[in-house]
């Protein structure tokens, strides 16, 4: 009998298979998992599959197909030809390693054991639970495309093939988890990725060592990524839009794709990346850099306006005159320090609670939180109304953050900058601003740095991220990613066609 499963292959003995893979299946135990015996040329067979992964039609007609066979007296070789040239499913393939084959089950495909053969066959006849492509929630656009990333990863790459159809285009299927096997797919073209980059990916993803990721593709990337896990600003960036994924491709960033999971990484990134947002480049290229600079604005504002009112309120003598009028009048029965730490952690409460509200109650919440955090907390003195201002101009600028990952990253910031204003002010605002832009300046995503091309300097490179540029010179490859090919043509055939 088996001793073990891994590397141990299929024996001749059709019993022998067929208790083995019931054992180790669950086959009586687990009600899902289906064993259909039947015979072919007057062989046993049997097919073993998962319930609810299995296309039942292309079983049927599977069957039907192999019980038409014309009953002859084939050797086992001549049976297993016969068998691979009648069985009518594209996707067939034959297996011996028990490992491999427990596997392909447990992923939706279906077996097929014949008495006398050595081999099984694996007919991936799966389909998955899965929902439509769909716009998705946090990437959301006045105009273009409303497909979004789904939690099925084969519907995913098809989105990608959809619109990138290079034959260079690359889809590496990988499994991680020795329990979980959970596919993670990292896709790159070939000729325009860094080579070295890519290879070092996917050794770290094949050298990942866990029994699973039921996190999907977070696990993946607190596996991967360099440095401290502990650093708040994220080093990859993720999207749920086909179309930004596609176009991180053709600059040569690697995307990273999970299955069960509708969000894609794009590695490496900068700071800078995650400040960006499709809706600049589905506008006009003058709309598009004044809504990128409102944007700017607002995540600057997200991090500083806080920290420096309050170190205005704490230190008056630093304002001019002419901006006297800034502090409030009054400044209640708190002292405005804590009244912001109360602020700042009402805030967080507000949209902890909106994530965790259905739908039909959110507006009664956002009207909760209004009166009772906004009206009420002014009217008793708790807050000033100047606080209240201020973080709901922090909140905006929040919101206005194409990547969730920074908002979140810059709100700990913006906590570290007001605790030390709070308590030192003047120096304390200006050591934890040169501490939080010394951790920015040092992080590093998968030896990129993350303020290119700000640290180290490069102006042409700082000119298009600060101007949205014309969509004829987007074919401009980052060079701090050391793309293969750095062609720009476009560039050549935009002044031709000015000329």
């Amino acid at each position: 009998m088996f001793k073990k499963k891994a590397h141990i292959l299929l024996d001749k003995d059709y019993n022998k298979n067929l208790d083995f893979l019931k054992k180790e299946l669950g086959e009586g135990d687990s009600f899902d998992v289906i064993v259909r015996e039947f015979k072919v040329l007057n062989k046993r067979c049997a097919l073993i599959g998962i319930d609810g992964f299995i296309k039942d039609d292309v079983l049927i007609f599977v069957i039907k197909s192999l019980n038409g066979l014309r009953k002859k007296n084939f050797l086992i070789n001549d049976l297993k030809e016969q068998l691979e040239n009648t069985i009518p499913y594209i996707e067939l393939s034959s297996e011996k390693q028990i490992d491999k084959l427990l596997y392909a089950v447990l992923s939706g495909s279906v077996l097929l054991i014949i008495d006398s053969l050595d081999a099984a066959f694996i007919i991936d006849a799966r389909t998955y639970p899965s929902r439509n492509p769909e716009e998705p929630e946090l990437e959301r656009i006045v105009r273009g495309s409303r497909d979004g990333f789904t939690e099925t990863i084969v519907f995913n790459t098809a989105l990608i093939r959809r619109r990138i159809r290079d034959p260079k285009l690359r889809i590496k299927l990988l499994n991680v988890g020795k329990r979980s096997k959970s596919d993670v797919c990292v896709c790159y073209i070939e000729d325009i990725a860094n080579p070295d980059l890519v290879e070092s990916i996917i050794g770290k993803i094949e050298a990942i060592e866990i029994d699973a990721i039921p996190m999907a593709e977070k696990s993946i990337e607190e596996l991967i990524t360099p440095g401290s896990v502990w650093n708040p600003f994220p080093k990859v960036r993720y999207t749920e839009r086909p179309d930004v994924a596609a176009t991180h491709l053709l600059e040569g960033h690697i995307l990273i794709m999970v299955d069960t999971s509708p969000s894609v990484i794009i590695a490496p990134v900068t700071y800078f990346h995650h400040v960006q947002h499709a809706e600049e480049y589905r506008q006009n290229p003058a709309v598009g850099v004044y809504i990128r600079w409102v944007r700017f604005l607002g995540i600057f504002a997200s991090v500083f306006i806080t920290p420096l009112w309050l170190l205005f309120v704490l230190s008056p003598e630093l304002l001019p005159e002419a901006l006297k009028f800034i502090g409030p009048e009054k400044v209640g029965k708190i002292p405005i320090f804590v009244q912001f730490l109360i602020a700042e952690v009402s805030l967080d409460l507000i949209r902890m609670a909106a994530i965790h509200t259905p739908s039909p109650l959110a507006t009664a919440l956002g009207v909760i939180a209004a009166l009772l955090i906004g009206d009420l907390a002014v009217t008793i003195g708790l807050l000033a109304p100047e606080v209240i201002i201020y973080t709901a101009i922090v909140a905006v600028g929040a919101f206005s953050t194409p990547s969730y990952e920074m908002s979140m990253a810059n709100r700990l910031v913006r906590l570290f900058i007001l605790i030390g204003t709070g308590f030192f002010k003047l120096p304390g605002f200006i050591i934890t601003s040169i501490l939080s832009l010394l951790l920015v300046g040092f992080t590093k995503s998968f030896g990129v740095p993350y303020l290119w091309p700000l640290i180290p300097f490069d102006f042409r490179a700082l000119k298009i991220i600060i101007i949205r540029s014309p969509v004829p010179i987007q074919n401009i490859r980052p060079s701090i990613l050391k793309p293969q090919d750095v062609s720009r043509q476009p560039i050549v055939a935009l002044k031709r066609r000015r000329q």
